[in-house]
């Protein structure tokens, strides 16, 4: 196996790997908290250190390893980590099935257990345990109660915290209670930038300046702790990106809905050309600027009209909107697909789209250029929120791109996973 190969080490990478050690000076914190931009050397840095210390401290003695899903802990930490742990003389054996890797160096031998803290009912599965530390990979996307339940099963003598995170909302309670009090709770604080990470060239670091803009600009390049505030879209320009779609036919086809009875429905024709999305025709009801409310069948109709006898792929649809999908299922056409959901991922999804022009809209979707200029952030809430009016053109927008783009098009989104 060839040997890994690492750049030198920034002065704050060299502390993460350090600061338990008897000789630093920051050996009496009982935690460490890393936040900052993304691909600013934290991750990588704070595992290896993690697994170092636990053996330096402990023997025959049981960690976790937490980050929103299993699989992101694995994607992140894991999957990167393994092969260097094994070049440095460690032995690991995985346990897929029990989510467990056993780490041997020397005599000493201990247990890392994977946990996915992605909602309120994770605190169960960490509940009973006894742990020497524990290690949080995207701590900000996971709820307290399962990082405070994770804390306290840290109850050996000497334990440690370790938490890693990219910037939220200035509300959040991580930042609120951790980074905020982390002279209170004993723990070290280290803020990162790109230019932390010794690795990143000064052309890379240009090109992931030039991914984002407005409030994921400043959160995962400039690693602020800022709210969203004013456009959700400030990307958008109906120079850029209204434009008339290329002649058809087009590859594939799909359609977005965002349904409605009392609420606006809105319905998007997709078509892709030469790797680009087209918006080329869209059907937008508002019962009460009509002043007509129309049935699902009535729906469907339009439906049927705006497909114009395409060969459609899928119509994604709001999940929420069963009895919409069940008259798409009834009729036989189409192949109703329900829609991921998740708002600010999809969000930043589009907002990527638009940033590479992989989305363009037609003259004729003239609700959607609409929307663009009047969708908003919610400045008055303590969490990252939109206002929910002038939006159901820009859900079905994001329905598509969420649903199909990220699925069929991996090498686009390859700066908008998970890890953040």
């Amino acid at each position: 196996m060839s040997k890994l190969k690492f750049s030198p080490f920034s002065e704050k990478q060299l502390t993460v790997l350090s600061w338990w050690h008897p000789e630093s000076s920051y050996c009496d914190f009982d935690g460490l908290i890393c936040d900052g931009a993304v691909r600013s050397g934290k991750t990588l840095c704070m595992s290896i250190s993690f697994v170092a210390w636990s053996f330096f401290a402990f023997n025959e003695t049981s960690f976790a390893i937490s980050g929103k899903t299993v699989q992101s802990v694995r994607r992140n930490i894991v999957t990167p980590i393994l092969p260097i742990l094994r070049q440095l003389g460690f032995v690991c054996s995985e346990k897929l099935s029990k989510n467990e890797i056993t780490i041997t160096y020397g005599k000493r031998t201990n247990r890392f257990f994977l946990f996915g803290g992605k909602d309120e009912a994770s605190a169960s599965l960490i509940q009973g345990m006894t742990l020497g530390g524990v290690l949080f990979d995207e701590v900000a996307l996971m709820p307290r109660s399962f990082v405070e339940q994770a804390i306290a099963r840290c109850s050996l003598e000497g334990a440690k915290f370790w938490f890693n995170c990219n910037p939220e909302n200035p509300q959040h309670w991580f930042k609120k209670e951790w980074i905020e009090k982390c002279h209170d709770k004993n723990c070290l604080h280290l803020h990162f930038r790109m230019q932390d990470n010794p690795s990143l060239s000064k052309k890379v670091i240009e090109r992931y300046e030039s991914l984002y803009s407005g409030t994921f600009y400043e959160r995962f390049v400039e690693g602020k702790w800022v709210a969203a505030e004013g456009i959700v879209y400030p990307q958008f320009s109906e120079k850029v990106h209204v434009c008339s779609p290329p002649p058809e036919p087009f590859e594939k086809y799909y359609i977005s809905c965002d349904y409605g009875t009392v609420n606006p429905s809105s319905f998007g024709l997709w078509g892709r050309k030469d790797g680009i999305w087209y918006r080329i025709e869209e059907y937008y009801h508002d019962s009460r600027r009509e002043g007509v409310q129309k049935t699902d069948e009535e729906h469907y109709s339009s439906l049927e009209k705006l497909a114009s006898g395409r060969e459609i792929e899928g119509v994604i649809v709001d999940p929420s909107a069963a009895s919409f999908i069940q008259c798409i299922s009834r009729h036989g056409t189409f192949r109703p697909i329900p829609a991921k959901n998740q708002v600010i991922d999809g969000i930043r999804l589009v907002s990527d789209c638009l940033k590479a022009k992989k989305i363009m809209f037609s003259p004729l979707c003239r609700d959607s250029i609409r929307e663009f200029s009047l969708y908003r952030w919610d400045s008055s809430s303590s969490k990252d929120a939109v206002r929910k009016e002038n939006d159901h053109a820009m859900d079905d927008i994001r329905y598509f791109v969420s649903t199909v783009l990220e699925k069929n098009e991996n090498e686009f989104f390859v700066f908008s996973t998970e890890r953040r």
